[in-house]
């Protein structure tokens, strides 16, 4: 790659008018958004080849950073030193990115289009959705005519036009509610970054790539990083030659082998850009994530050959098994409660930087001003709570729903941040847990049928605007200069998301037929979620003691955990493999995990804190090459006219 260097008083006078946000680099993220954002869509629905942005590790966002700092650049460095971004301009561009990848199909988009519209194209005699659900959806949340959403999920007919005003008014409904969920995000990661970041001193492994690639002069020119990409690049490779060329051998990297007299299937994954993340995260969570899901899968096989039933459904995302479902709550509550109260020497210092009296601490190098992000904050959490109550969620549950809801994404974008888990899940989820903890009673059949449009943020959710925002404010830290205008940056990538993304997905629907695009998004997620409603109506619940129950022990084992960690040097397990080992995909997962634990472990124990850093190209290489060949192949089946050649799913 080519970084423009000076000396002297030129270089210093370049580095003051560059450093920080600058206009380019705003410019940069922004064309970057919009081609993640279409591109991610077109390549989810049309090509349904490999995901680029349905997990926190923002593979759409790393491919074209790649493009960007390894070709454009170095190009554009080459014809002329001024032309060539700064390393400032290019993290301000990646952090666009990585925001806009919480936006374009699992995060938002496709979610929204696919549960506003559901209940009425799925609704027949059998679940009777247009009589239990239906009545109770507000008409201004959702699409009207049983012509338009018929055509959006199986094609308009030919000459016919796209009947943008059904979607456009519902759609602009629901925008005071998401703006404000993301500015609720973003403030709450201001508000905790010096804690996380300075006093915690937490990995961020996933964002060691990206600053290695624009801060690190040697790691272009590392063999090692190309040995490590040239791995999964190769195996990609040969994956997506055999979809043409099925004469041309493949690599299999996952194995699955019944156990516990069939009941349980134990999943052998390799997924070599996990081993890169996993890598820079220390051992005893390494260790921890693998050993408590194998630890939960023998207790549901257990359970299963003894015919143990536990009937207190949550949820159809998480933990495979209600009883996890409530552990894992209640050891994600411990998490953050924990947390919150070893943070609170900062928090009082935020605190005082808000109300103005006191010790003041300096807040000038966060993209927002301590009191900007609470009055944010606050604002945010108000207009949610009052679109809220509009869409028909009743006082209490609508308190009891917000906090489990921001108690999750918070619990898991710490989660993210220290252990490295660039595809990670919670073991439940919001609506959920309120209903089965609670009692269907607390919301109502209005309630529970507003509670179902909530899935669109809230439930079958592996990447968020949180996250991303954490990890940007970590980039940000080496970024000179003022960094206030990220704030908006951020904003600003996610309206261009949406807008572009929003656009791209009627427009294919139309054309092609929802049902015919993305299978999960349009049959799978959406009838799953009013499945739950359905029944939850239908057959109501009371309070569930024995999950009360769950979750207290849960939170106790956790809080034990916790403890030992914080007090005893020796103590082997981490926290968080309790809180999110149970969980589906850590059963896909944990040999990937383990893998990263053995080979950390021999180079560490053999060589030391010197081989580590000497294998850490090789590991960032891991990640590098598999998002770049997911990358590649799709543009080569976009090309080709293929679909579904599949080269990475996580």
């Amino acid at each position: 790659m080519f970084i423009p260097t000076k000396t002297g008083e030129a270089a210093a006078r370049e580095l003051r008018v560059r450093s920080g946000m600058t206009w380019r680099g705003i410019l940069a993220g922004l064309v970057g958004s919009l081609v993640l954002g279409v591109g991610a869509v077109y390549g989810t629905m049309q090509i349904r080849g490999s995901y680029m942005d349905i997990d926190f590790s923002t593979a759409g966002a790393v491919f074209l950073f790649f493009i960007l700092v390894g070709i454009i650049n170095s190009v554009l460095g080459r014809l002329r030193r001024s032309w060539a971004l700064s390393p400032a301009e290019l993290i301000t561009a990646y952090a666009m990115m990585v925001v806009a990848s919480a936006i374009p199909t699992m995060g938002f988009t496709a979610q929204i289009l696919s549960i506003i519209s559901s209940p009425s194209y799925y609704a027949n005699a059998t679940n009777r959705w247009g009589e239990i659900i239906a009545p109770h959806l507000k008409p201004w949340a959702v699409p009207h005519g049983k012509e338009t959403i018929r055509a959006f999920y199986e094609g308009m007919p030919g000459g016919a036009t796209i009947p943008w005003m059904a979607w456009i008014k519902p759609l602009l409904a629901w925008m005071p509610l998401m703006i404000s969920l993301y500015v609720v995000m973003i403030c709450m990661m201001v508000l905790i970054r010096r804690q996380w970041a300075d006093r915690e001193r937490l990995a961020y492994p996933i964002t060691q790539l990206p600053t290695d690639m624009v801060g690190e002069p040697t790691f272009w020119k590392n063999r090692l990083m190309w040995a490590g990409f040239l791995i999964p690049f190769a195996i990609g490779s040969l994956i997506g030659l055999h979809y043409y060329y099925p004469s041309i051998p493949m690599l299999n990297l996952v194995w699955r082998f019944p156990w516990f007299r069939s009941l349980e299937t134990l999943v052998l994954r390799i997924s070599l850009p996990m081993i890169g993340f996993l890598y820079l995260v220390n051992l005893d969570t390494l260790f921890s994530l693998w050993f408590f899901n194998l630890v939960a899968q023998m207790v549901r096989g257990t359970l299963n050959i003894m015919a143990v039933e536990f009937k207190g459904f949550i949820s159809p995302y998480g933990s495979p098994s209600p009883i996890f479902g409530y552990l894992g709550m209640g050891a994600m509550i411990a998490l953050v409660l924990v947390g919150l109260r070893t943070a609170r020497p900062h928090l009082k210092e935020v605190w005082r930087k808000v109300i103005g009296k006191g010790p003041q601490i300096d807040d000038s190098g966060e993209i927002l001003p301590y009191r900007q992000a609470f009055v944010g904050m606050t604002l945010g959490l108000v207009v949610m709570a009052v679109w809220l109550s509009m869409s028909g969620i009743p006082p209490l549950a609508l308190a009891l729903f917000l906090a489990a809801a921001f108690l999750l994404f918070y619990g898991l974008t710490r989660v993210v941040v220290e252990s490295g888990m660039a595809e990670a899940v919670a073991s439940t989820i919001a609506p959920g847990i309120v209903t089965a903890a609670f009692g269907t009673s607390v919301a109502g059949q209005q309630g529970m049928a507003a509670l179902g449009l909530t899935y669109v943020w809230t439930a079958d959710i592996r990447t968020f605007v949180m996250a991303s925002a954490a990890h940007n404010l970590k980039m940000a830290e080496t970024v000179p200069g003022r960094r206030r205008g990220l704030f908006w940056a951020m904003l600003l990538a996610i309206a261009v998301t949406m807008a572009s993304t929003l656009w791209l997905t009627i427009y294919l629907a139309y054309h092609r037929g929802a049902i015919n695009l993305n299978s999960w998004f349009f049959n799978g997620g959406p009838i799953a979620a009013y499945t739950w409603v359905g029944d939850r109506i239908t057959n109501p619940v009371p309070p569930s003691g024995i999950g009360w129950a769950l979750m207290g022990s849960g939170f106790a084992f956790m809080t034990f955990l916790m403890y030992m960690r914080q007090t005893f040097l020796w103590w082997p397990f981490h926290p968080i493999g309790f809180c999110i080992g149970t969980t589906w995909i850590m059963d896909e997962l944990w040999f990937t995990c383990f893998l990263a634990w053995f080979f950390k472990f021999l180079i560490v124990r053999y060589g030391g804190l010197r081989q580590f850093r000497n294998f850490r190209p090789f590991f960032l290489g891991l990640i590098l090459g598999q998002f770049v060949c997911n990358g590649m192949w799709l543009i080569i089946d976009g090309l080709t006219g293929q679909q579904g050649n599949q080269i990475f799913w996580i």
